[in-house]
């Protein structure tokens, strides 16, 4: 049900994250505008309550007072907000909408995994036009986007946080992480974090299972012991043990993902070759598993690797 007096809250990308996030949004109460290139994503909508279509991006904008971009990074996040001539974009929306009601927040949330340094350039350009942007990136994946409990690292002016906090809480946790950057600064440094978790299990388990261990026995003691992490905890037993390998989140995602946490340490000047190491693991997985993959057949490449190195 729509609430009275709510701001009109735009998602633009509606894929496999942002879908779920727009239908929490709308579970909140809030009128929610959608808009993406890809028109069956759209059709998913169709007969649910609470939802307009808008037709271009610059529309999305005049419409909407905050504005949700769930993009697969950020120089198409850039694209979407800036516009690519002759095509408006959604902060031309946004600007004449604040011109006619100037009481508009005129907010844009990129929820994105974008470059942290990409985005402090953007949100520069857009406080000329009286726009301001907040990095809020997500951790959690579809399970938690559905739930509404999604971690929500927030970066940005503080007073532009408390006016969008009410649609970002309908999605999740809100932490603050600082300033325009530092959100998505941190969900690269908490990706990179995750990668290595992935791979040192799948490491473990093949170690472990070489030496006759059970794979269950190795899973208990992982998780109640100091080894414990996110992959020990959701995904070993589930996706990895039995080699399923559909936990729901894909390898070329990851390798992207922490490929953008070594950019960053290199563009700060700071040397870390675990980092180096993780990411390029990442991709050499990627490249031999193919598109699609999820991230969890690393443990796969990682059985092809020694099965190669053994022939």
């Amino acid at each position: 049900m729509i609430l009275q007096g709510k701001p009109t809250v735009g998602v633009a990308g509606v894929g496999n994250m942002g879908a779920p996030m727009a239908r929490t949004i709308a579970k909140a109460g809030f009128p929610v505008v959608l808009f993406d290139l890809n028109a069956k994503a759209l059709e998913a909508f169709g007969g649910e309550g609470g939802f307009a279509l808008a037709e271009t991006l610059e529309e999305l904008g005049q419409r909407c007072d905050i504005v949700v971009t769930m993009l697969p990074n950020s120089s198409v996040v850039r694209a979407a907000v800036m516009g690519r001539a002759p095509e408006g974009g959604i902060a031309d929306g946004l600007a004449a909408r604040k011109a006619k009601s100037p009481n508009c927040p005129a907010i844009i949330l990129d929820m994105s995994s974008s470059f942290a340094l990409d985005t402090r350039r953007l949100g520069a350009e857009l406080k000329e036009r009286g726009i301001r942007l907040i990095d809020a990136p997500v951790s959690g994946g579809v399970p938690k986007a559905r739930a509404g409990t999604l971690a929500i690292m927030a970066g940005g002016e503080a007073s532009a946080i408390v006016e969008a906090e009410p649609v970002l809480k309908s999605m999740g946790n809100v932490i603050r992480t600082g300033d325009l950057g530092s959100g998505h600064a941190m969900k690269a440094i908490n990706n990179y974090v995750s990668a290595a978790g992935l791979i040192a299990t799948a490491e473990a388990l093949l170690i472990g299972e070489r030496l006759g261990l059970a794979p269950q026995t190795i899973a208990r003691v992982l998780n109640a012991a100091t080894g414990k992490n996110n992959t020990t905890e959701n995904k070993l037993t589930q996706y990895m043990i039995p080699r399923t390998f559909n936990a729901g989140f894909a390898l070329d995602l990851m390798a992207k993902d922490v490929a953008m946490a070594r950019a960053l340490a290199r563009e700060l000047g700071i040397r870390a070759p675990a980092l180096d190491f993780v990411s390029a693991d990442l991709d050499e997985a990627s490249a031999t598993l193919g598109p699609g993959a999820d991230h969890t057949a690393v443990l796969h490449y990682r059985e092809r690797k020694a099965a190669t190195k053994e022939s």
